[in-house]
């Protein structure tokens, strides 16, 4: 891609709405625009991170044997009225009346509306255990929507719903679902602490929130490092092993400030291990048994052909949140370093051009095709501007790479540079590795 052809909106001045370091980013680059209060148009530059974001979660989901649909983003109130949560969910639920009069409303989850689907489908405990999810826009009518799209009222996530004979066997469903967010986080370059949280609206009486460190979280976090230096590759993709991790993971001290207890936490954890920081909530997963089964009539015929109520859970990452949440775990100052999952582009080239000597423009657009052909996503700052003005512009976006095409160049060798770190002259070959690394 050529900057000059690329919807990027770049602003000089910070917004004076934005508070927080990723909303002033975000806007600020062009990745989004707001609409109205709390609700935004993603546009390329951020919609493309997002995208990104959305192919590893779904790629994390299938790995584990959760199957991938679609629900409406408009229900029927009926299914919430069945289940007892329409009068209880209050205010956030957006509720919405159509022409012959039926209640509808913008799903802010979909519990409900997946229950309905399972059980006009599934009969019998043969079909079990399942999993299923999509990936979907969600609608919460928050009061006072803040910090860009870390707290709005449109959001894009993931939401998925096992569904189980017994108790133990939902508990390994969950177990899978632990094991793939934290593979998921691991893959978008951020270390997610899981958390005994709160069950809340959702129910039940199970639930593990992840939160991931970052100065600007909203809630304060106590740990132990130790929780940082779990390897995921030392477990294997079978009931007992996943049951190890979870309990390997969770007999470690973990507290937000509602939980905290100071000698609890002096107890259990030496000084040169305590950790202790702000984090954000990116996912959540819970386990509720029956809650919805009962009230919704969701049963299936055991082994001994009687009726059972299903057990199921839900698991949830804040897909749109995420790309908030990585701006505020790897900015720094007022320069962005994307990991390279989730990257924009690979690589910038940024040459030195002037109106009278076009060579360096010349020898970018040559390696702009050489890397294209290497299937390296590769933007090329053809914009005839002085290098300061660049350098700053590039910083803000966030691109790990840039190739500088300049007086810096040695022959075959090019000015490269990581992001934060200095700059070093390379062969193209060695560039290519690096990104490709």
């Amino acid at each position: 891609m050529y900057l000059s052809k690329l919807f990027i909106p770049i602003t000089k001045d910070l917004p004076a709405e934005a508070k927080i370091k990723s909303h002033q980013l975000m806007l600020r680059t062009g990745m989004i625009k707001q609409s109205s209060a709390g609700i935004y148009s993603w546009l390329p530059l951020g919609f493309k991170v997002m995208k990104k974001i959305e192919k590893i979660v779904r790629e994390e989901q299938n790995s584990v044997g959760a199957q991938e649909m679609l629900m409406p983003t408009i229900q029927s109130s009926e299914i919430w009225k069945e289940s007892g949560r329409y009068d209880d969910y209050g205010e956030e639920m957006l509720r919405i009346t159509d022409r012959q009069g039926r209640e509808m409303l913008y799903g802010p989850t979909n519990e409900e509306l997946i229950t309905d689907v399972f059980r006009s489908s599934i009969k019998s405990y043969k079909s079990l255990p399942q999993i299923l999810y999509h990936i979907q826009w969600k609608f919460r009518d928050e009061i006072r929507p803040r910090f860009g799209v870390m707290r709005c009222k449109e959001f894009y996530m993931k939401d998925a719903y096992s569904f189980d004979l017994s108790d133990e066997e939902a508990k390994k469903s969950y177990n899978k679902m632990f094991f793939s967010y934290l593979k998921t986080f691991n893959r978008l370059g951020l270390k997610a602490i899981p958390m005994s949280a709160e069950t809340g609206p959702i129910g039940g009486d199970l639930s593990h929130e992840f939160i991931i460190l970052a100065d600007t979280g909203e809630s304060k976090i106590y740990t132990d490092k130790k929780i940082f230096e779990i390897n995921l590759k030392n477990y294997k993709f079978n009931d007992l092993s996943l049951k190890k991790m979870r309990e390997d993971f969770t007999q470690i001290y973990t507290a937000t400030d509602e939980k905290f207890d100071k000698d609890d936490f002096d107890k259990k954890v030496e000084k040169k291990n305590q950790v202790i920081a702000k984090g954000i909530e990116v996912g959540h997963i819970f386990y509720f048994s029956d809650k919805y089964s009962i009230p919704m009539n969701c049963m299936i015929d055991d082994k001994e052909g009687k009726k059972i109520s299903v057990k199921m859970g839900s698991y949830g990452i804040g897909v749109s949140r995420l790309v908030a949440a990585t701006i505020e775990a790897n900015y720094n100052n007022d320069v962005m370093k994307w990991p390279k999952s989730i990257s924009p582009f690979d690589v910038v080239i940024i040459p030195s051009i002037s109106k009278n000597n076009k060579e360096n423009l010349q020898k970018a657009e040559k390696i702009y095709k050489d890397l294209k052909k290497q299937n390296i996503d590769v933007l090329l700052d053809d914009v005839d501007e002085n290098m300061s003005n660049k350098f700053k512009k590039h910083d803000l976006i966030g691109v790990p790479y840039q190739i500088i095409v300049g007086s810096k160049s040695e022959g075959s060798n090019l000015e490269f540079k990581e992001l934060n770190l200095k700059s070093e002259l390379l062969s193209l070959d060695n560039i290519k590795s690096k990104i490709k690394t």
